[in-house]
């Protein structure tokens, strides 16, 4: 094949292995075939990928660097019981051998089958008997992740750390697996024993650029799983995340994880509270400019106008909105999308996408001295239901289009498309989740809308919406797999949907490209919609307003960041080209993890009690913060009662 010898004539003819293949000539046949990357070679450098790349006819991009990295914190000597195979020096057959390890008591093996196939001796075996990552020699090639028949060293970086979802393939903790932000809470808590404090606010951050108030305002779902509880009192894991991010504020040095390459994309959010900041910031770091455009004067949304300053002070919030703001991303205030901008004005000054993320309070504003007009949607033809009643019982005819699709709503469900069809709609779809066997409405009820005019489309979700500018034209429906067997979607058209629900879902906004793949360039630029895929507490993946997660209205702000974060993953995948789907295996609500009811010996440890500011103090001044914060010396003691829980591991009893 000419095409394998020009390739491997690029190729520096090495053979060291790094790319994963054995040679360059198996590289050159792997590129050829489009299985390995014309960058593959890391023995090669940019000019060898620029020529690989001309020969594929592709071109080649920065990228973030992978490096790799240990997921295990026991080494063998941790372990109270061994086994030492005769004549077994391999990790991977001592994985194997006698039908392999039915749970795994100490984690890595320790053998240094990973150390042995490091071609560019990056890793070697430390103290603790576990690999050790040498920054400045790795090369990301994989070798490490590919022999290591555990799965406890893999590549990584912090691009993809920002689009991890904890799997059922994977060792994780408790605590890991219920924070809504996808913190690695015993990473940076082991960072805090250390006293490596900013190291523990850059492991947050990877994730969730609120430290500051999520170490004040959370509900810590993580702390009701911490396995602690089964002894004494559970870490006291969101204090120490108040410790490590009051420590960097003090510090005045601002943390922050490195930016990925510039990709050239232009990502605007509508919103500028927790969820939009957190959207806004991911998708920066991700290597893509973004832009917050926010109603109102001042960003932090109900962070800002719903918490009493003893609670979360206003310099706390201002100081951790800087630090976004320092990080790269912009914003623009008192600008409202669906007024001021809206998303086809935003696509077609060249965002590459607008992600609405407005909150349940405020999604839907009412133009000010205009009673008549429609509310404000932020979203091209989409309108709430109880709008659209309420001026209808007053009288008023709306004709909102040829077109209507009603979503939710129950009865008045029935009661608006009468409406609408008496407004000279000439097609009106109630769309139904459930079944016909299941829904609300009688079979007399749907008897009657139907001789209207109404069509029912039970077992139905809406997937996606289409229009241009800003004029919703067309919605994409789809029967769920658990109702029978999947269809196609089906694409209708539609003029306007009228939802049920308080609000309407997170969604992002994308141009259509035309058939060479560039972005259409007409006065009426053409959108379609991705909705961010399903989170932890989504019963179903198809459609909006899934089962679980429907209300969209978050408990806490750490739900909203990581519906954020879920956002900016999500607009990462359909930038990647990928699908914007549910990640395989994802540990859900519901998920069965193995787990534990007892723990043995663990003896017990007094949790660190947060300390209050002075009550004669707080009486004089309102205003002042109610907790003081931990000292460096309790942070360090609380974060050492950390069990670091894998699966089922845990240190002997005696290191305690």
């Amino acid at each position: 094949d000419p095409k394998v010898e020009a390739i491997t004539e690029a190729l520096p003819g090495a053979n060291c292995g790094g790319c994963g293949y054995p040679g360059c000539g198996a590289n050159a046949e792997a590129i050829a075939a489009g299985k390995s990357s014309p960058s593959s070679c890391v023995a090669g450098g940019t000019e060898v990928a620029i020529e690989i790349a001309r020969i594929m006819g592709v071109s080649v991009q920065a990228k973030e660097p992978d490096v790799a990295r240990m997921g295990c914190y026991y080494g063998v000597q941790d372990a109270d019981l061994k086994y030492i195979y005769d004549g077994v020096a391999d990790c991977r057959a001592a994985a194997i051998l006698n039908g392999g390890s039915k749970e795994c008591p100490i984690g890595c093996l320790g053998l240094g089958t990973c150390v042995n196939s490091c071609p560019f001796n990056a890793l070697s075996m430390g103290p603790e008997n576990l690999p050790v990552v040498n920054l400045s020699l790795c090369t990301g090639c994989g070798t490490c992740e590919r022999v290591c028949p555990k799965h406890i060293i893999t590549l990584t970086s912090y691009s993809r750390r920002i689009q991890h979802e904890f799997t059922t393939d994977e060792c994780s903790a408790p605590c890991q697996r219920a924070c809504p932000a996808g913190i690695d809470i015993p990473a940076y808590i082991n960072r805090i024993s250390r006293g490596l404090y900013l190291d523990a606010v850059r492991i947050i951050k990877e994730t969730n650029p609120f430290p500051l108030v999520c170490g004040r305002i959370c509900i810590r779902p993580c702390e009701y799983v911490c396995r602690r509880n089964l002894i004494d009192e559970p870490v006291a894991i969101n204090n120490l995340k108040r410790f490590a991010a009051d420590y960097e504020m003090r510090s005045g040095t601002r943390v922050h994880n490195p930016r990925a390459p510039e990709t050239g994309k232009r990502i605007a959010v509508a919103g500028g509270g927790a969820e939009g900041l957190t959207a806004a910031y991911l998708l920066n770091r991700l290597g893509h400019d973004s832009v917050v455009y926010e109603s109102t004067s001042q960003l932090g949304g109900l962070l800002r106008a719903g918490i009493q300053q003893n609670r979360l002070p206003k310099a706390v919030l201002d100081w951790e909105i800087e630090g976004i703001m320092d990080a790269g991303v912009q914003a623009i205030l008192n600008t409202r999308v669906g007024m001021d901008v809206t998303v086809g004005s935003l696509l077609k000054d060249g965002f590459d996408g607008v992600f609405i993320s407005t909150g349940g309070w405020d999604t839907f504003l009412r133009e000010k001295g205009e009673s008549d007009s429609y509310p404000v949607s932020p979203m091209p033809g989409v309108r709430l239901l109880i709008d659209f009643l309420v001026k209808s019982r007053a009288g008023k005819i709306q004709n909102i289009g040829k077109h209507i699709a009603i979503l939710g709503g129950g009865r008045a469900t029935l009661e608006a498309a009468s409406a609408c069809i008496k407004a000279g709609a000439e097609e009106v779809s109630v769309i139904v989740r459930s079944s016909i066997n299941d829904a609300s409405f009688s079979d007399e009820e749907i008897k009657n809308a139907e001789g209207q005019g109404v069509t029912f489309r039970f077992s139905t979700v809406i997937t996606g919406m289409k229009g241009e500018s800003d004029r919703l034209t067309h919605i994409e429906i789809l029967t769920p797999a658990d109702t029978g067997d999947t269809v196609e979607n089906s694409i209708i058209p539609v003029d306007a949907v009228l939802v049920g629900a308080g609000r309407f879902p997170e969604m992002i906004y994308v141009p259509v490209k035309d058939e060479e793949g560039e972005t259409q360039a007409e006065e009426k630029i053409k959108w379609r919609t991705i909705y961010p895929y399903a989170g932890p507490f989504a019963e179903q993946d198809e459609g909006i307003f899934r089962p679980g997660e429907e209300g969209s209205d978050y408990e806490a702000v750490v739900e909203a960041i990581g519906a954020g974060r879920r956002a900016a993953a999500s607009m990462q995948r359909y930038i990647d080209g990928e699908p914007v789907k549910t990640p395989a295996n994802m540990i859900r609500k519901d998920t069965y993890v193995l787990t534990l009811n007892k723990l043995e010996p663990v003896p017990k440890l007094t949790r660190s009690r947060m300390p209050e500011s002075e009550m004669e103090k707080r009486i004089n001044d309102p205003d002042l913060e109610i907790s003081a914060g931990y000292s460096e010396e309790e942070a360090v003691k609380e974060a050492k009662r950390c069990m670091k829980c894998g699966l089922i591991c845990y240190r002997r009893s005696k290191d305690y």
